[in-house]
């Protein structure tokens, strides 16, 4: 007696597309930086906010320009298109937002690339307890500076030694490129010559650190650009360290100004430090004081 195999089919398995995991990355990548470029004031990293500014925290273009990219590029990254984005670039970004470690890590796990330095600070922000102490060194000349020479953050009377500061757009506010092209800044300076030297080959040296970093390269190539004196000492090759030394300055409305620079490292050497001023003698001591007072009642404050 033969028995009947009932044959049974089993139910087809639904063929699904594979998961396009770049495309899901980049989509993630654009709406982190959107998120993190929202949520920073432009005064925090140095901008003017402005009338006009419909959307909250910077725009596309000013973080472009803060990481030394193009305005283009950085559109389509936030677009999720297909863009090769380098290590110095992400390093870039990852300044000018303001971000912390886990941020840092978090970019460039969505951007596919290894980090080369795993757990590095990015030390563009200035605190509101560093602004603070700024102001509590008046009447001492007091700023945040990083290893580009960027003024990160200034006191009142730092603001009005060389130059009116807050007059200047913020891509001017770079100690060298003042010290090349701005002339009231230049006149200020007794041993002018000896500083250019002096902190173009500071800027040589703290660059090897930073070779392929955007900023630092559009730095260069604007002074480049811009100042033949700089040309010249750029290609001379020198290196060095910045020495502390009796700084001489001239300044229009209380005269010759002799400070020792005195340095502290917020960071890494080569990174961002806070600079004061300290008066070399009782002379310069009444004459610093005496430049507050002016400032404090140019402001209605005094």
């Amino acid at each position: 007696m033969s028995m009947a195999v009932e044959e049974t089919t089993a139910p087809p398995v639904p063929v699904t597309a594979p998961v396009d995991g770049g495309g899901l990355r980049r989509r993630e990548l654009a709406a982190f930086l959107r998120s993190r470029r929202e949520r920073i004031a432009p005064e925090q990293v140095g901008l003017p906010r402005g009338r006009r500014r419909r959307t909250p925290g910077l725009r596309r273009e000013e973080v472009a320009h803060l990481s030394a990219v193009g305005v283009t590029w950085y559109t389509w990254l936030e677009q999720a298109r297909p863009i090769q984005v380098s290590p110095q670039v992400l390093d870039a970004l990852a300044r000018a937002l303001l971000f912390d470690q886990s941020e840092r890590a978090h970019l460039f796990v969505l951007a596919g690339v290894p980090d080369p330095m795993p757990g590095r600070e990015c030390t563009g922000a200035v605190s509101d307890s560093l602004r603070r102490t700024l102001e509590q060194l008046e009447p001492y000349p007091a700023c945040v500076q990083n290893g580009r020479y960027d003024l990160l953050a200034y006191n009142r009377t730092y603001g009005k030694l060389f130059c009116d500061l807050d007059a200047l757009p913020y891509e001017d506010r770079n100690c060298l490129w003042l010290m090349f092209t701005h002339p009231e800044w230049r006149d200020t300076l007794v041993d002018g010559e000896e500083a250019q030297r002096l902190m173009t080959a500071n800027l040589r040296a703290a660059m090897a650190d930073h070779i392929a970093e955007p900023a630092w390269k559009a730095l260069v190539c604007r002074l480049q650009r811009a100042s033949p004196e700089f040309r010249e000492l750029w290609d001379r090759h020198e290196v060095v360290q910045a020495a502390a030394k009796v700084k001489r300055f001239r300044h229009p409305r209380v005269g010759l100004l002799h400070f020792v620079p005195t340095k502290l490292w917020l960071g890494p050497n080569h990174g961002p430090r806070l600079g004061v001023y300290v008066p070399d003698d009782a002379e310069t001591q009444a004459r610093v004081e005496r430049l507050h007072a002016l400032i404090l009642a140019d402001e209605g404050t005094g």
